[in-house]
């Protein structure tokens, strides 16, 4: 408290006792795949396809783009985009700094062009991808003397410095490098002294006025690894190493997670490994507690197949997974030729859709598929009925309406999770006031602080039952909020807790829809005299 001596007037700031609970954001999707370049079993945030394609196109050939033969990730993060995505992780899986495995580079293009290639920087063997090379041009003035003292003469001569960075290491630091001959030319001084890369002259046929590098910073990425050589043990990756699906269990914001490149596995005799694959992603949702997984089913498979595909291979019960069928077809930027690729990137996108103009609240359904051209098979009613209840959610194609998500249920068999809203609202809801009450740590635990989470929780949830995400016509009846003695006996305070009880009323979908039509026969009657 402070001390008043001298009369006056003091103005004080008092921190509210309202400590309002703010929703979550529940549209970020993270992809694990394979990519041309890019950093390898890093995640990176990316906001829009441009970014994407900057960070994740060819290194060995620009102009091929982020595209690669053989693998879906970029058709899926462009789905994603096209329908309404804007935020996603992006974790590209492949094999650096092991033996066999290519080495990481960047091309440094021509400061006057810098369409052309003057130098390649590539990483020594065993130095992983996430090597930073800063290049800066010092043009010092020569000082010639023309006999008048030292006037400089106003020649310039190039020079660089170049510094190297990577994880775990010292920076190396190259200064006074020039493109002449001689012990502090750019190729030989670096060459000899560094332990982390081996730079090579591409454009020595350039003349030498245009064989300078442009200035900047340049991380060197490794080519792709061809869809046949990849293995499931790089989608699976490590938590603890960070690699892989395990490179997402440090990003807390992800709230829906798709792997399109698992069945290159399976189209280059790996499908065996996809079931496992599809559970341990399953198991990383199911852990995070916050997040969903978008699971693919199998290409060209009939109706009647990709059922017993359910049933045998893919017997998943989860509330934190979606299974989507058939695959959808797009157009491939590579041959201009159409191409069928899993839907679960245009189907995150339709989430993100969903969510930003009705509410995370509103099931993924009866919704377009923008960018798909066909799909892989046209489901009929009666086929659909059979897939719908064992969670496989159906992409159909209706004429004059166009392709559309037509399911919205997760693979879980108990009923109170059947619907992927559901269980996405509960992870909104259970996010936002997790994260809107960390004020509450270490407080003291006492009347005041229950009667502040009550305020807390019941305001939030009287604003999302406003939105229509909860059931009833009055807040009583849409949720209930009690902190209190009874929730919080000596016992529970003694061991350092505060309890909060919250039950809330999702509301459902309304997936079947059921006009009852008879015929109706108006009967006149008795006619007065």
């Amino acid at each position: 408290m402070p001390t008043y001596l001298t009369p006056g007037v003091y103005v004080e700031e008092v921190p509210s006792t309202s400590k309002p609970i703010e929703g979550v954001s529940t549209s970020i999707a993270a992809f694990v795949g394979l990519a041309p370049g890019g950093p390898v079993n890093t995640p990176m945030r990316i906001s829009n396809w441009t970014q994407f394609a900057k960070i994740y196109g060819d290194p060995v050939e620009p102009e091929n783009g982020p595209f690669m033969e053989g693998a879906y990730l970029a058709h899926s993060v462009y789905g994603f985009f096209q329908n309404g995505g804007n935020l996603c992780w992006i974790v590209r899986v492949g094999k650096v700094g092991t033996a066999g495995a290519p080495a990481a580079q960047a091309a440094l293009p021509a400061a006057g062009d810098r369409g052309i290639e003057t130098l390649r920087v590539h990483a020594l063997p065993g130095v992983d991808s996430q090597v930073r090379v800063e290049v800066v041009e010092n043009a010092a003035i020569k000082n010639e003397g023309d006999g008048e003292g030292d006037k400089p003469t106003g020649d310039r001569e190039r020079t660089y410095k170049i510094t190297v960075t990577a994880p775990g290491t010292a920076p190396e630091e190259y200064d006074g490098l020039t493109l002449k001959k001689g012990r502090n030319n750019l190729l030989t001084k670096v060459n000899a002294a560094s332990k982390l890369i081996k730079i090579e002259e591409t454009g020595s046929s350039l003349p030498e006025a245009q064989r300078a590098p442009a200035p900047g910073t340049y991380v060197l990425s490794a080519p792709g690894v061809p869809a046949d050589k990849i293995a499931a043990s790089d989608f699976a990756g490590d938590v603890a190493k960070r690699r892989g699906i395990g490179g997402l269990a440090a990003v807390d914001e992800i709230t829906m997670v798709a792997i399109p490149d698992l069945w290159a596995l399976a189209e280059n005799g790996n499908g065996t490994v996809v079931k496992d694959l599809q559970g341990k992603l399953i198991a990383h949702c199911e852990n995070a507690g916050d997040r969903m997984a978008i699971l693919d089913s199998p290409d060209g498979l009939l109706p009647q197949d990709v059922l017993d595909w359910r049933m045998n291979d893919a017997g998943y019960d989860s509330k934190f997974a979606a299974l989507y069928y058939p695959w959808i077809e797009v157009m491939n930027p590579l041959n201009n030729r159409p191409l069928m690729i899993p839907p679960s990137g245009h189907v995150a996108g339709v989430w993100c859709r969903t969510d930003a103009t009705r509410g995370v609240h509103k099931a993924p359904a009866n919704e377009v598929t923008m960018g798909a051209n066909k799909v892989g098979f046209q489901i009929t009613q009666a086929e659909q009925g059979n897939l719908n209840k064992v969670g496989i959610n159906c992409i159909r194609a209706f004429p004059g309406r166009g392709i559309r998500i037509w399911g919205a249920r997760t693979l879980s068999s108990d009923p109170e999770w059947r619907y992927i809203n559901v269980r996405r609202l509960f992870n909104y809801v259970s996010e936002s006031i997790m994260e809107g009450t960390q004020w509450s740590v270490f407080e003291p635990n006492d009347v005041k602080l229950w009667i502040q989470l009550r305020i807390a929780a019941s305001t939030f949830l009287t604003r999302t039952w406003r939105e229509g995400a909860l059931f009833g016509s009055t807040p009583a009846q849409a949720f209930f909020v009690k902190c209190d003695d009874e929730t919080n006996p000596p016992d529970v305070i003694e061991a350092g807790q505060v309890v909060c009880e919250i039950g809330i009323a999702p509301v459902k979908p309304a997936e079947f829809v059921i006009f009852r039509l008879s015929q109706y026969a108006d009967g006149g009657g008795a006619v007065e005299a």
